[in-house]
């Protein structure tokens, strides 16, 4: 293992409660009586992908998919910088696997500007330098792709590389990309058995370090 390669929302910041609430308000100015529980639905994916979702189940909603992407981006940036919280142990995680010598990156469904509002939220903005956006790649979170692009800059092989993830879809696209891969479920959501396909499964973020000394 020679690289670690984080996922961001979920994981290192508590941003799923603001995504849900910037999607309510957005959609639901457009038409979607959307509410905080069908966000769970779309967990994990791309948002042009969430988008479509709901223009299929609601073909009569007032849904181009940039504009919307757009709004949801814009009001997601300013509710992270304001209100953004890092989940437990999440920031001393990355520092402390980043003084283990290993290369850091970050492989995330969210776009550059919601990247960079959060990191600099949770002071992480230089120790994860190496980025992928999914908004860079054809297909977002279950296909491999950003996990593939967040190796390439790192410069080493996917097989090299240990994925962190908080969600089914993450977890799928890092094996997909022939990771290992860690998850640190939500507290609701750790006994289902979905997550038989990691090679762990943590209750925090600040096992990590020492999960990873053991191995």
């Amino acid at each position: 293992m020679q690289a670690v390669i984080f996922d961001l929302d979920g994981l290192l910041i508590d941003s799923e409660p603001l995504w849900r609430r910037a999607e309510v308000t957005v959609f639901g100015a457009r038409g979607v009586p959307l509410t905080e529980e069908m966000c769970h639905q779309t967990t994990g994916l791309r948002m042009d992908e969430v988008v479509r979702h709901w223009a299929r189940r609601f073909p009569g909603a007032d849904l181009p998919v940039e504009p919307v992407m757009h709004e949801v981006y814009e009001e997601l940036v300013a509710l992270v910088r304001a209100e953004g919280e890092g989940l437990p142990g999440a920031a001393e995680a990355v520092r402390a696997v980043a003084g283990s010598a290993r290369a850091l990156g970050l492989a995330s469904s969210s776009p550059h500007r919601v990247i960079a509002a959060a990191l600099e939220r949770l002071g992480l903005h230089e120790v994860l330098a190496v980025r992928a956006s999914a908004e860079e790649v054809p297909l977002g979170k279950p296909h491999p792709g950003v996990y593939l692009l967040a190796a390439e800059r790192l410069g080493l092989p996917a097989t090299a590389c240990l994925a962190v993830e908080d969600s089914l879809n993450g977890l799928i696209a890092a094996k997909a990309a022939r990771m290992a891969c860690v998850v640190v479920p939500a507290p609701e959501q750790r006994r289902e058995p979905r997550w038989a396909l990691a090679d762990e499964v943590l209750l925090s973020l600040s096992e990590l370090p020492g999960w990873i000394s053991s191995g």
